[in-house]
């Protein structure tokens, strides 16, 4: 199951926007053109798969922190709506076998049975499939619920959902269908920068646990790399990566025992590893994008926003071709400033790069026409 598009409503520099997204996906732009508005829209849809949607809006500062602070007609609502299209195809089909659109709204209003003055307030979330003849298969309003049983009729959940709690989170076990939207949406990772201060977690080892995957903060990237070494057996694609980047240099992944740790040896100092805890800010930085990118088990989504930090521009083109051969695997999205990036990967996977804009005061994305899609495509 694949991301088609992105839709978003009234968040914060948003004014209304829709575009598809390909197997890879590359935004670049400026400051403050609204790119990671772009990208935390869709750790929006994530958080509501996860139930933690309206938890993530309150960090943020609250709705009116994020809420469209443009102009806005008399009859708009003043309402956030997040909206994917998500595509499945079976083997030997033409056409998606299942393509299902989910969309969750959230605002202020009137007042549910339990639910604070200031909270923002889910009012309505809707799965469709649709078709000459939508099915519904979720669909929610305020606190009341509706799903699709397996014989084909609409019941209603029977108990009021809170205003903090989204019914794709909520429902589980009422249809395989339903399932498997909120499994895959639960499932997309973000990476949006590794801490490489003194105490972050990727400076120490971690605990000897077979790992498929890298964890949000890159906390279990030892054991990342010692599944790959030591349970997958395959580090090619990783070794060559270092070696792209710091030409004669390897990395060492020693078994686990209790913890799982690695090192960098460099040609320079041949006998001197340097462990987790020496490496620069940047080597730390780049061998945690590619535990992301390279790891034993992608998940079905993996968002990048501005991967480029802290890294030496000579270590962008090794970045590029390990976020092309992670594309190989899953769908890739990466929210850059750079240009030399963006290059750099459109010459490796022949991808057209998307320039983020200001128009007419929000957030655009440079030859996206107003039906949605990129007419040069």
């Amino acid at each position: 199951m694949s991301l088609s598009d992105l839709e978003i409503t009234g968040y914060r520099s948003i004014r209304a926007i829709r575009f598809p997204l390909k197997r890879l996906t590359v935004l670049v732009g400026g400051n403050g053109v609204g790119k990671t508005n772009l990208y935390r829209g869709l750790e929006l849809v994530h958080a509501a798969a996860t139930g933690d949607i309206v938890l993530n809006l309150a960090r943020e500062g609250g709705l009116a922190s994020a809420m469209w602070a443009g102009p806005r007609k008399a009859i708009d609502k003043p309402r956030l709506v997040f909206e994917v299209g998500l595509d499945t195809f079976r083997p030997g089909d033409d056409e998606a076998a299942f393509v299902p659109r989910y969309s969750v709204e959230v605002g202020f209003g009137d007042r549910y049975e339990a639910v604070f003055e200031q909270e923002p307030q889910i009012k309505a979330e809707s799965l469709i499939l649709p078709g000459r003849r939508s099915v519904t298969l979720l669909e929610r309003k305020g606190p009341a619920a509706w799903y699709r049983a397996e014989d084909g009729r609409m019941r209603q959940l029977d108990h009021p959902l809170l205003a903090s709690e989204t019914a794709l989170s909520a429902l589980r076990g009422t249809l395989p269908e339903l399932d498997a939207v909120r499994h895959m949406l639960a499932e997309w990772r973000f990476y949006h920068g590794f801490r490489t201060d003194a105490a972050s977690p990727l400076r120490r080892p971690s605990l000897a646990v077979t790992s498929p995957t890298l964890d949000a903060d890159g906390g279990n990237l030892g054991a990342v790399l010692a599944t790959l070494r030591h349970i997958r057996g395959d580090t090619v694609d990783l070794d060559a990566a270092i070696d792209q980047a710091f030409p004669g240099a390897r990395i060492e992944i020693p078994p686990p025992q209790r913890d799982a740790s690695f090192s960098m040896v460099f040609p320079e100092v041949p006998h001197r590893p340097f462990e987790q805890a020496e490496l620069s800010d940047g080597t730390l930085q780049f061998l945690a994008l590619l535990g992301a990118l390279l790891a034993y088990r992608l998940p079905p989504f993996i968002a990048l926003n501005e991967p480029e930090t802290s890294l030496h521009p000579d270590l962008l083109p090794a970045l590029a071709r390990a976020i092309a051969r992670a594309a190989e695997r899953t769908q890739v999205w990466v929210v850059t400033h750079s240009a030399p990036l963006a290059a750099a990967i459109a010459e490796e996977i022949g991808i057209t790069p998307r320039t983020v804009i200001r128009r007419d005061g929000a957030t655009w994305i440079e030859g996206l026409s107003e039906m949605g899609i990129f007419p040069d495509e």
